[in-house]
């Protein structure tokens, strides 16, 4: 059963001005006379006040440790942002069969300058402890990759994170510059397993018509080889990246996640309100995860309607994968 990992950030902060600072100048040349005994401080300032910030608490913004943050490149949107991001486990409830539903199971409210990756671990060890329940996979964008965390989390709790690779990550062996597994002499290979108990990843040939018919070093292949999971956790890790189930997450679970933060960054209303404190800021997440709690049970709790169903998206089905 997987599981998808989600975070969305907020411009809840404004910056506040200095209303006591202003600036003033008297003239020196105006239609008639002028008193020279009028002070400066006396005539009314035509210059704007200078924006300054309001310091409170050691931080430089006025709402309670709000951070600036970076947020996903947008047209028509600042790359940064001030305030906080919430950081939501998901649960993909595969008992639903006719349309998509994601409950949360655990949320965050954190500065915006705070990794992503950080809140992995302690999800998977409340879900461990407080529910008793592990999910199979976590499924996340690639703000959650950190290769310690999730070598850390397969190998304590046996939990594979799936995300994509980054453009600047370099392939393992047997992986070449495409992407595609293969041995030494070119022969694609297909994931064959995971082995746990000497955390291996093995790969062989299962083609119809390999080539290794035709390889001077067929005498001595084995056509299966072994690879550490630890060498690379997103190319090899738990669920190798080249494996179906792999694609199958990242091409029909992964793309959901949007649609997620979507329901209550809009329909729910969180990024219309003003939140300039993270008391404030965990007291509305905590309501809007509770209201799509309270709407997932009554959705489960539905009789199964006679009428002609519209074209919702179909629950996925993982068996055989």
């Amino acid at each position: 059963m997987p599981a998808s990992f989600t975070s969305f950030a907020g411009d809840s902060v404004r910056r506040s001005c200095d209303a006591s600072t202003s600036i003033s100048f008297s003239p020196s040349w105006a239609a008639g006379r002028v008193d020279s005994r009028v002070s400066a401080l006396s005539m009314r300032p035509i210059f704007r006040p200078r924006p300054t910030n309001i310091k409170k608490g050691g931080s430089g913004f006025s709402a309670h440790r709000a951070e600036v943050g970076a947020r996903t490149k947008k047209t028509g949107q600042s790359r940064w942002f001030i305030g906080y991001k919430k950081h939501t486990l998901r649960l993909w409830v595969s008992q639903h069969k006719t349309s998509v539903l994601l409950v949360p199971l655990m949320t965050w409210i954190a500065p915006a300058n705070r990794g992503d990756a950080l809140f992995l671990g302690p999800s998977v060890d409340y879900c461990a402890g407080r529910l008793n329940w592990l999910p199979r996979w976590i499924v996340g964008d690639m703000a959650y990759i950190n290769l310690a965390t999730q070598r850390s989390i397969r190998e304590r709790w046996k939990v594979s994170i799936i995300t994509r690779i980054r453009p600047d990550m370099k392939w393992v062996a047997p992986y070449d510059e495409s992407g595609t597994p293969r041995c030494r002499q070119g022969q694609p290979l297909e994931w064959l397993g995971y082995e746990e108990d000497s955390s291996q990843q093995w790969f062989g040939v299962t083609a119809d018509n390999p080539l290794c018919v035709r390889c001077w070093d067929q005498s001595q292949c084995p056509r299966q080889f072994a690879y550490p999971a630890a060498a690379h956790e997103i190319l090899l890790g738990r669920v190798p990246q080249c494996s179906a189930l792999a694609r199958h997450l990242m091409e029909k679970v992964r793309p959901w996640i949007e649609p997620a933060q979507g329901y209550e960054k809009n329909r729910l209303g969180l990024n219309q309100l003003f939140l300039n404190s993270i008391q404030l800021t965990w007291v509305m997440s905590l309501l809007a995860d509770a209201v799509v709690l309270l709407r997932a049970r009554a959705i489960l709790n539905q009789p199964p309607s006679t009428e002609a169903a519209w074209d919702a998206p179909i629950q996925l089905r993982f068996d055989g994968i």
